[in-house]
């Protein structure tokens, strides 16, 4: 397949700036890949479509106020530093994005926190990629937490409030690491997750650490030549014996999200179970692959282009995804990170 088979034009006024309220209030569009119909739900029905002996897998990762706003030494001129993942925690060594870029150099500063938190731009990466050096050696998570800003993707138009701090985040976020929310996961309520196990199922973690990747734009019309980004993640053991007993007892396992999708395709077995893993994957996932481990999957409605889109589009086929885009443009369905679900049965 190539890019052009994935584009599709979304008027802007179906980006949603702020999320459903209560989470599961969203609206819910189910494909079913069988018969290819498709039906209007609230994700709060979502509970229905899952039986005893099912499982379900998560994202458990966090996310962390990626964006600080800083001065450059001597000029003062601000300047905003994008955190993108940390790599080294005992140099505080960090990749970031730097606006405006064509103000920092090799060798500059960037103070923060009224001069008292500082970075040493040490190499340039990309046009606006840098790698830089924090003065701060203790944990600099404490200090990023007090004085950053919740990255809200850049197509929410609009500066992040205190209240998407809590917003743009799972429920069940634990591990530190994401500059992106797993939009899939940001519908589920508490009640909506007990409602969920009281049917017998099991809800188990995985950690995908999402970075920008995701939303880079894929720039080649021939999609194998497209390279993503690495993104770090964790498998455990405890999650790999429930989702291979599931297998194996023929029961459904859900995937939450593109994240998880990754995760678990990431790290499968040649007899089709999961293995446990911890470090480093840039699958691409894009038709016509297979999935071999998600049954069902839960996500968002995505970019035009997008490698989410695709992975989307190789597990419930193109077709029947650019339908169901196609109908939710015409009846206004919300779109993006803040926007409504989709249930691919």
């Amino acid at each position: 397949m190539k890019l052009s088979d994935f584009k599709y034009p979304l008027p802007r006024n179906l980006i949603a700036k702020y999320p459903a309220k209560p989470r599961d209030a969203s609206r819910l569009m189910v494909l079913n890949r069988a018969d290819e119909s498709i039906i209007e739900k609230r994700f709060s029905d979502i509970v229905e479509y899952f039986k005893k002996g099912d499982c379900m897998i998560v994202n458990q990762t966090r996310v962390f106020p990626a964006r600080l706003f800083g001065k450059k030494e001597k000029t003062g001129a601000k300047i905003e530093v994008f955190l993108l993942r940390e790599l080294n925690h005992d140099d505080a060594i960090w990749d970031v994005i730097v606006d405006p870029a064509r103000k920092v150099r090799i060798g500059n500063k960037i103070y923060f926190d009224d001069g008292k938190i500082w970075c040493e731009v040490i190499d340039n990466t990309t046009s606006r990629g840098r790698t830089v050096r924090f003065n701060y050696k203790n944990d600099l998570f404490k200090i990023i937490e007090r004085i950053g800003v919740t990255p809200l993707p850049y197509y929410i138009k609009r500066e992040a409030k205190g209240e998407d701090k809590d917003s743009y985040q799972t429920v069940y976020a634990k591990e530190v690491g994401s500059v992106a929310a797993p939009s899939a996961g940001l519908h589920f309520t508490k009640r909506l997750l007990t409602a969920i196990e009281k049917k017998g199922v099991k809800i188990v973690p995985v950690i995908l650490h999402l970075g920008l990747g995701s939303f880079r734009p894929v720039e080649v019309e021939d999609l194998s030549k497209h390279k993503m980004d690495s993104e770090y993640y964790e498998i455990p053991q405890s999650t790999v014996d429930v989702v291979n007993k599931t297998i194996d007892s023929r029961c459904n396992v859900f995937g939450i999200g593109t994240s998880v999708t990754r995760a678990v395709e990431s790290s499968v077995m040649t007899t089709g179970h999961l293995k446990p893993f911890k470090g480093w994957t840039d699958k691409f996932i894009f038709p016509p692959y297979e999935l071999k481990i998600v049954d069902k999957l839960v996500t968002n409605f995505h970019m035009p282009e997008s490698t989410l889109l695709m992975l989307v589009s190789a597990f419930a086929g193109r077709d029947l995804v650019m339908k169901a885009y196609k109908k939710a443009i015409k009846e206004k369905w919300r779109f993006y990170s803040y926007g409504d679900a989709m249930l691919v049965l």
